[in-house]
């Protein structure tokens, strides 16, 4: 059997560290190993730890979660950051991701979507609460040039289905219901995606939101 994925929970509220040490715990394939109250706390106790994830709360005292984030990858480039926050707010959501950070999520997601993130950051993956999606784009679209003077928008560059799937993606749905909406395979939009990624030169499905919001590739209305 395979060790346990090891998960630190920073957050300065205790309530909500022993409800995430709950849905944590209840994993047969991930462990709690520490906890934190702030931002230093959390970069302290991780460079003891070793996490292989931290879920970091954006909103503490002090060191807050997006400098916490950005000082704890520069000593452990190997730990994966999962940003929480009350609610979907674009004052943490672009310098977390900026600062590292490989999935940011609201705090009302479901235990299972929680537990299923923690899976799929340490793997690799980078993960967004749909609730979230709107607000990334939002906020690319405010620091991108005017239409006259934008960028090519790199559509060209795709297949219909390709397209299809990043306009999907733009809606906040995830691999398995965007297979179920184009009727593919989970496998086939990942095929999809990955083909974007190399088209357009970036790494997860976050940055191909940000490029894809940038170019105006997809639509919000």
């Amino acid at each position: 059997m395979s060790s346990p994925i090891r998960v630190l929970i920073a957050d300065d509220e205790a309530l909500m560290r022993n409800a995430l040490k709950l849905f944590v715990d209840s994993a047969p394939d991930m462990t709690v190993v520490a906890e934190a109250a702030d931002g230093e706390e959390a970069v302290n106790a991780s460079v003891r730890h070793r996490p292989d994830v931290v879920l970091m709360d954006m909103q503490m005292p002090g060191m807050d979660g997006v400098a916490a984030t950005r000082a704890l990858l520069e000593r452990l480039p190997g730990t994966h950051v999962l940003a929480i926050t009350t609610f979907s707010s674009q004052k943490f959501l672009v310098p977390a991701l900026r600062a590292g950070a490989s999935a940011y999520l609201v705090k009302d997601t479901e235990p299972d979507a929680l537990v299923a993130a923690i899976r799929d950051v340490f793997d690799g993956s980078c993960v967004i609460s749909p609730s979230v999606t709107r607000d990334l784009v939002e906020s690319v679209r405010r620091t991108v040039p005017t239409p006259v003077e934008a960028e090519p928008t790199g559509a060209e560059n795709l297949s219909e289905r390709e397209h299809d799937v990043v306009r999907l993606l733009g809606r906040g749905l995830s691999n398995a219901e965007i297979a179920g909406e184009l009727f593919l395979s989970e496998a086939t939009v990942k095929s999809h995606l990955g083909r974007v990624m190399v088209k357009w030169g970036v790494r997860d499905r976050v940055q191909v939101l940000i490029h894809a919001a940038r170019t105006n590739v997809i639509d919000l209305s």
